[in-house]
């Protein structure tokens, strides 16, 4: 038989003090289940979730956000470790090897549990430690002779064993039977009124179970209880991933201030390169040649190869074609499409629009649900009136169309192929291609007329 593995996902995280499930907190772009998830569909093709009743609806929903398929099991009531994994016991056969992990330990890796598995005597029990000192953790209790006893929660520990310096890190393996005969023994009898999983060592102890042990680091083995664990995991998380995209030739000029995200993906071969304080967040796909300048925040969007994004610019949800030019300052927000050769420029925010091959939008503009044509110049200041106050209306731009500078195009409105529209127009009616349209009232000059004085002025 395979290897199976038992997530527990059942805890709340009440000493975070957040109103979303721990499980479900997002660690630089992805849940911290989702990160345990991905650690153990590297080990085994079968994984299985143990939650509460707070997590059946968004694991239901949105089990694609957590990584490969799963089996979810529900545990009704949180009556401890030990009765969770008895929820998944029944789905896995005897002979299957069961690799327990924990949902709050988010960074653990896949080699470290696959030579977890492997060590794990061929009838016995494998145990993942830690050496860290001053925490809640459970204790690793040795007998005389240097084999494992037990492990003692921090609750039931006296002051003497709080001070060994081997810990717990939740995570362990044996065979399905094994958990299944151990788990059927265990009784609340503790401090906390709770079947602990942590008591199948001393079950294994009496049994005469071989048990192993592999150490890993404080970093990996690092749980996420409080606030200030969760920022330390994130901060080792993004010093990793930096690493391996430098490993992946993206050069960084300042990488301790850029922000990652779990969803980045790059091209193959692509040599990309990221400026000072930029922030990723969801998924971000970058082609070959991208630049990102200072302070941009990229949010679930896609980069077309050697494109630049210039400095304190933001992208959210929007496909970025090849070759364009972002910003300085510039917003580029759900639903929009640029096209090839783009530039968009400071100061201007595009949303739900569709812009075609070396069209320029680069002074001051609001482009909104718009489908604007190829080789189009929209001058300083053009904004689309899309919304009447209450339904949002299109415009529709044409090829080789040239807008003035300070246009309003009041939706819904078509500006003809070819046409012009003179600087300063308030457009209200379709413009016929190839023409030259404007509408502006008559310049005129009162001779003798006096701006209006506050009676003090006046004195």
């Amino acid at each position: 038989m395979g290897t199976e593995v038992v997530i527990l996902a059942g805890g709340i995280g009440k000493r975070l003090g957040h109103a979303t499930p721990k499980p479900l907190l997002d660690l630089c772009g992805k849940p911290l289940l989702g990160h345990v998830m991905a650690s153990a569909s590297a080990v085994a093709d079968t994984v299985h979730v143990v939650h509460g009743p707070a997590l059946e609806e968004p694991l239901a929903e949105s089990g694609k956000q957590f990584g490969g398929p799963f089996t979810p099991h529900l545990q009704p009531e949180p009556l401890g470790t030990a009765d969770a994994l008895g929820c998944a016991l029944p789905s896995i056969e005897d002979a299957a090897t069961v690799l327990v992990l924990c949902a709050d330990v988010p960074l653990l890796q896949p080699d470290t549990l696959a030579q977890l598995i492997s060590a794990r005597p061929k009838t016995g029990l494998a145990l993942l430690t830690m050496r860290q000192s001053g925490n809640q953790l459970g204790r690793i209790m040795r007998d005389d002779r240097g084999q494992v006893a037990a492990i003692r929660e921090h609750a039931d520990a006296t002051k003497e064993e709080r001070r060994i310096d081997e810990c717990n890190t939740g995570v362990m393996a044996a065979s399905a039977g094994q958990f299944r005969e151990w788990c059927a023994r265990i009784t609340d009898s503790n401090a906390q009124g709770e079947f602990y999983l942590t008591d199948c060592i001393a079950e294994a102890v009496r049994d005469g179970t071989p048990i192993e042990t592999r150490e890993c680091s404080t970093t990996e083995g690092l749980g996420i209880n409080t606030v200030q664990e969760f920022a330390v995991a994130a901060e080792h998380w993004q010093r990793q991933a930096r690493e391996q995209l430098m490993a992946q030739g993206v050069l960084m000029e300042a990488p301790g201030t850029v922000w990652l995200s779990a969803g980045i993906e790059l091209e193959e071969g692509a040599t990309v390169c990221i400026g000072p304080h930029v922030v990723f967040q969801g998924s971000v796909q970058l082609a070959d040649g991208v630049g990102i300048g200072p302070y941009a925040l990229l949010r679930n969007c896609e980069i077309g190869a050697e494109t630049e994004v210039e400095p304190f610019t933001v992208v959210e949800a929007a496909r970025i074609g090849a070759r364009c030019r972002i910003g300085p300052y510039a917003r580029i927000r759900p639903e929009t499409e640029l096209a090839e050769g783009v530039q968009i420029g400071n100061f201007v925010e595009v949303k739900k629009s569709r812009i075609g091959e070396h069209t320029k939008v680069n002074h001051l503009s609001y482009v909104g649900d718009s489908e604007v044509g190829r080789s189009v110049n929209l001058g300083a200041g053009t904004i689309t009136c899309n919304y009447d106050g209450a339904q949002k209306h299109r415009t529709v731009i044409g090829d080789d169309v040239f807008v003035g500078s300070g246009t309003q195009l009041i939706a819904p409105v078509t500006i003809g192929a070819g046409a012009t529209i003179g600087a300063g127009s308030t457009i209200t009616r379709d413009t016929p291609p190839g023409e030259l349209t404007l509408s502006r009232s008559e310049q005129k000059t009162l001779q003798g007329w006096k701006r209006p004085r506050k009676a003090e002025d006046d004195k």
